[in-house]
């Protein structure tokens, strides 16, 4: 198979959360390059100015566009999602996939329709969450949980720092009192806590995100681009592995381990670059 004939991909993220989210794609497309891109310098967008977010997004997006032959972006953020998207989308011509909280598929799959949404303080705060809510979940008693320390934690765990188990029990303490068995996974860090989540809400039946049908909606555009579709579709088969990453771009220091941390979510690089871009 010809690397060359694929369309790429790039997954750009604040940190190391939209690992999530190139990790679903690459369980669906094994054979597709992709490379990574994470705004560690400007992490965490959350706490940030919108013009700042959408500023930092475009610069370091068509500036990776500009050196890296990709056919796709994939937001892999949900503040860049919500602030930076139609922006991006004016200023590329190639496809830009964004992030959107599952709140339809939660409240599809919820059995008592009590549903539980973490993510962070300025997600949980969005009115466009409220309008999510009100086209998917109308139905359905919905607690919103934010925090500040989870998106850390998560960016810990590329370091080898372990969660902090029992300050994660009384964080999500109001799923269990309120009973929610769906919970969705409203930030792409959060996937990656998903065992001590689990460990921490064992009322909470179903966990949900965003990263399996960003990866459908990546493989239905890159089957439009592909002159070997039949390629992408092509599903891990016993004693093959995965395409590594091209690159894993950092816009400050990598991450110490983080090499050892792409390798265990199936990701493993070709390269790591530090300080890559110019903000």
């Amino acid at each position: 198979m010809n690397e060359a004939s694929l369309p790429s991909v790039l997954v750009f993220d604040s940190g190391v959360g939209g690992l999530s989210v190139a990790a679903s794609i690459r369980r669906l497309c094994p054979q597709v390059p992709l490379v990574y891109l994470a705004d560690n310098a400007g992490f965490p967008y959350g706490d940030k100015p919108e013009a700042e977010v959408t500023r930092r997004t475009c610069n370091l997006v068509t500036s990776a566009l500009s050196q890296f032959d990709c056919q796709i972006v994939v937001l892999a953020c949900n503040t860049a999602s919500t602030v930076a998207l139609p922006a991006l989308r004016q200023c590329v011509s190639e496809a830009v996939v964004g992030v959107v909280p599952a709140i339809k598929p939660a409240a599809a799959i919820s059995v008592n329709r009590r549903i539980g949404i973490l993510a962070t303080p300025a997600t949980v705060a969005r009115p466009y969450l409220d309008q999510l809510i009100a086209d998917y979940a109308a139905d359905c008693q919905v607690c919103r949980i934010g925090h500040r320390s989870l998106v850390h934690w998560a960016e810990g765990l590329a370091r080898g720092e372990p969660v902090p188990q029992s300050r994660l029990v009384e964080i999500l303490a109001p799923f269990e009192l309120a009973g929610v068995d769906t919970v969705v996974l409203g930030c792409t860090h959060y996937p990656l806590l998903l065992p001590a989540l689990k460990q921490a809400a064992p009322g909470v039946r179903f966990w949900v995100d965003s990263g399996d049908a960003i990866a459908r909606r990546v493989e239905q555009l890159l089957a439009s681009k592909s002159a070997q579709p039949q390629a992408l579709t092509s599903r891990l088969q016993p004693g093959i592995s995965p395409k590594p990453l091209q690159q894993a771009l950092f816009s400050a220091s990598a991450p110490p381990g983080i090499e050892r941390f792409m390798t265990g979510l199936g990701l493993a690089p070709g390269a790591i670059v530090s300080f890559w871009g110019h903000i």
